[in-house]
């Protein structure tokens, strides 16, 4: 069933789990996810680039979602990752998702407060909750990265903007790790006591050790991405495939084993996270 980012967030505030985001690209991986999801009986977030939302891949691959999330036994929220401005946001809402990321924070904050607060009465009007970010999450590839995210003006941001969710910078990062990464657990901890219990996203969670990810989701993390992971076991999948001397050259065919890769990464994310059986 198709649900509001606030309805599942809000399953995992109650239940004190946390509900994997999972970046799709094509009807493949979407194939994958929600057949993992119904499997473990979970709630999850299939999440879509602003990238593919602006250049109309969104156009063939929305419908997919929406559709795959209304037939699914399971709550599904299908969400915009990392929009940028209000374009991508209009038109995510337009394609039907029901869940929205605005990312200001590459602006200072009295923008990102002002851009966030803007996106969330949007939003409002169609009863779709917002999620927001505070304290850039830039690439592993980046020389270096931002200060770690400020209690204090979380606090502030959250009260301001009236965001479902918040997005933090705790030592994670975009794509692969190229070394083990460090969560600021307790910063975690204080940014939840700060803003009164605001449910936290762990962005950058493909790579993170699984005993990091289950502290921070002990210390509030609700919503944990998972992008790159995808885009590596849908590739992996395809090899296997490449690699088979009697491979079929039907699409259809040919496309089972990157589904069947994608659903095994799902499967473990989902019990990672602890949102098995929680549908």
């Amino acid at each position: 069933m198709l649900v509001n980012l606030q309805t599942i967030i809000g399953m995992a505030e109650k239940g004190g789990y946390c509900i994997p985001a999972f970046n799709v690209y094509n009807t493949e991986t979407v194939m994958g996810v929600i057949a993992a999801a119904e499997e473990a009986k979970a709630p999850v977030i299939i999440q879509i680039y602003p990238r593919l939302i602006k250049e109309e891949v969104g156009f063939y691959v929305c419908p997919a979602v929406v559709a795959a999330a209304r037939r699914a036994s399971v709550p599904v929220c299908f969400h915009l990752d990392h929009g940028p401005s209000e374009f991508e946001v209009v038109r995510s809402l337009a394609w039907g998702c029901s869940g929205i990321m605005i990312d200001g924070s590459v602006h200072p904050l009295e923008e990102n407060i002002a851009l966030t607060k803007h996106i969330v009465e949007v939003c409002s009007a169609v009863g779709v909750g917002v999620e927001g970010e505070i304290g850039h999450i830039g690439s592993v590839n980046d020389e270096t990265m931002d200060e770690f995210t400020d209690p204090e003006e979380a606090a502030r941001f959250v009260k301001e903007t009236g965001v479902t969710c918040l997005a933090v910078l705790i030592g994670n990062a975009h794509g692969h790790y190229k070394k083990t990464p460090k969560l600021d657990i307790e910063r975690v901890k204080a940014i939840r006591e700060a803003t009164g219990g605001i449910p936290l996203v762990l962005h950058g969670g493909s790579g993170i050790p699984d005993d990091q990810v289950k502290a921070a989701i002990a210390a509030g993390v609700r919503k944990m991405n998972i992008g790159t992971d995808v885009c590596c076991a849908f590739a992996e999948g395809t090899k296997e495939t490449l690699d088979d001397p009697g491979r079929s050259i039907a699409v259809d065919i040919f496309m089972k084993k990157p589904i069947e890769s994608v659903k095994k990464l799902a499967l473990e994310k989902i019990k990672l996270v602890g949102a098995d059986g929680k549908a």
